[in-house]
């Protein structure tokens, strides 16, 4: 962890943790996860974000179910100065070609089973891409598996995107699943 200030919003929530075994999440099948192990779970995904080329600046588009290991990407993003693009599990290729190609991610975490199609989108602006399952497992997890657990949050500015947690990629108003940009 960190210990200068720091307006990453990792580094806000995290970095003046009174007891790091507490806990910080409880799943429904009754897995707990303390806050110790949720940092360095965060820390061996953003090492696999930077080994895949995410900088600071970067988005990170990621279509993925909500879960643990879906939280745990989007708080790495923020670790490693990167822009957190959530993409609907509903949109379809058309919907996704749109947003990745008008974002230009430097990364796209999809579901296994949807890699071929999204990775043929990610082509076109040059992005790679990884996989991430309802259950956590994929090409992103087996890396992070082998990855550092230790990593520096990367320091971010006030008026930083990535450093404002109301910021969630977004950058055009959309009306409906369907819409075009205002």
């Amino acid at each position: 962890m960190n210990t200068t200030a720091n307006a990453n919003l990792f580094s806000r929530l995290f970095d003046r943790l009174d007891d790091p075994n507490r806990l910080a999440i409880e799943t429904l099948d009754g897995e707990h996860i303390s806050y110790a192990d949720l940092i360095a779970r965060v820390g061996q995904i953003a090492n696999v974000l930077v080994a895949r080329g995410v900088k600071p600046g970067d988005r990170v588009a990621a279509q993925t179910e909500k879960s643990v290991a879906g939280l745990v990407l989007y708080l790495a993003a923020v670790r490693a100065g990167a822009a957190y693009l959530p993409l609907n599990t509903a949109y379809t290729l058309i919907e996704l070609e749109y947003f990745i190609t008008d974002a230009e991610p430097s990364l796209v975490v999809c579901d296994p089973s949807k890699a071929e199609g999204i990775g043929a989108i990610a082509a076109k602006v040059g992005a790679k891409v990884e996989t991430l399952d309802a259950n956590g497992k994929g090409s992103l997890t087996e890396a992070a598996a082998k990855a550092s657990k230790e990593f520096v949050t990367v320091a971010r500015a006030n008026d930083d995107l990535a450093a404002d947690p109301l910021y969630l990629g977004h950058h055009r108003p959309l009306q409906g699943r369907d819409a075009q940009p205002r």
